[in-house]
């Protein structure tokens, strides 16, 4: 059973990065998903976070929410 918080937070703890607020916005600050890339086909995640984040998305899971959320911010303008 998955017990872990739904958030961005916990996101990225799932994809195996840092959680803290300021490695989150070190990420975002150093990635960007051109609007015509799914979040999942970006390719800065190695083959595992594709994976989880594909799925999610896909599955509609617990996850999708935390997903669309990071899909969102890695695509505005810096």
């Amino acid at each position: 059973m998955d017990t872990s918080k739904h958030d961005l937070s916990g996101l990225f703890l799932q994809l195996g990065l840092a959680g803290e607020p300021r490695a989150i916005d070190a990420f975002l600050a150093s990635h960007r998903l051109e609007a015509s890339t799914a979040l999942a086909d970006a390719p800065f995640w190695n083959a595992a976070q594709a994976a989880f984040l594909g799925e999610a998305i896909a599955d509609d899971s617990d996850w999708a929410e935390a997903a669309d959320e990071l899909a969102t911010l890695l695509s505005q303008p810096r």
